[in-house]
């Protein structure tokens, strides 16, 4: 028995340090890539025969065509306001299902397990008409706004998460504080908010992730107004078959660049993410 739970086990190691070897494979190139001395893309070698930072340092002070650090500030303004409000509508939308009782509270949370099946660019269509009927895409300024609308909008569906953690905390809490003269409001915002810091901190990172890294929405939103691109669609641009062999490494260098901020978040709040994750799903 020992030495068949000895086998078992080492084959199991074997297979979760294969996975992490192709997990990392893509990661490792990214980054090496980006230090690469040679332009161009196809290379029929992994391995750079040169490194260099010029690719990160033209990212930063190079091109005409290519205005990083302005896409980068204009991912990072749309991607904070979207996350506060996100975050707003979510823990709102998860305290009212976890908390009140009314007439319709279940046909609207099958509804809205429904409609989280569907992917949402399939609305695009339907959504940019309704900015462009309502003015918001005149101006680059007003698309940047449309695009935090966008991204905001329809938060609230994704409450299954946040509604999990709140059930796990004793309605007792809260009968205590309408005894002691608290509203709902004082309630959520005074006494279930201080301790849901996990789940606050999950659905931060949740809301800010989407925002960072779409394309479709912002690409549609955006179209051809190039100084208020973000960074998914300047990143594209770069790939163009025009632009490919020039700014390919750049591509690269970009990259590595914008998943500096996510690995932050991610170690720093490392510790509430998980809890909130095992809360909710305990919940």
């Amino acid at each position: 028995m020992r030495a068949k739970r000895f086998i078992t086990n080492s084959a199991c190691h074997v297979l979760l340090a294969i996975l992490s070897i192709i997990w990392v494979l893509p990661i490792f190139y990214v980054v090496l890539t980006s230090f690469r001395k040679e332009g161009g893309s196809y290379k029929s070698y992994i391995w750079p025969r040169g490194f260099t930072l010029d690719n990160y340092k033209n990212l930063f002070h190079g091109n005409s065509g290519v205005d990083f650090p302005r896409w980068f500030m204009n991912t990072l303004i749309i991607a904070i306001f979207s996350t506060l409000l996100s975050a707003f509508f979510v823990l709102c939308v998860s305290y009212v299902m976890s908390r009140l009782r009314f007439k319709m509270r279940k046909p609207f949370m099958n509804i809205a397990l429904i409609l989280g099946m569907f992917p949402g660019f399939m609305s695009m269509i339907a959504v940019y008409y309704i900015l462009k009927g309502l003015g918001f895409l005149e101006t680059g300024v007003l698309k940047q706004v449309a695009l935090v609308l966008v991204y905001s909008g329809g938060a609230g569906l994704g409450f299954y998460m946040a509604k999990g953690f709140f059930d796990t905390i004793p309605k007792t809490i809260d009968e205590a504080a309408y005894i002691d003269g608290a509203t709902k409001w004082d309630t959520f915002i005074h006494v279930t908010i201080p301790m849901s810091k996990p789940i606050i901190t999950y659905t931060l990172l949740t809301a800010f992730m989407g925002p960072w890294v779409d394309y479709i929405f912002a690409k549609v939103i955006m179209g051809n107004e190039t100084p208020y691109y973000t960074i998914a669609i300047g990143l594209w641009n770069m790939l163009e078959k025009e632009f490919v062999e020039y700014y390919y490494t750049q591509f690269y260098a970009g990259c590595v660049v914008i998943s500096i901020p996510i690995a932050i978040l991610f170690l720093m709040t490392q510790k509430c993410y998980v809890e909130g994750v095992s809360g909710a799903v305990k919940g």
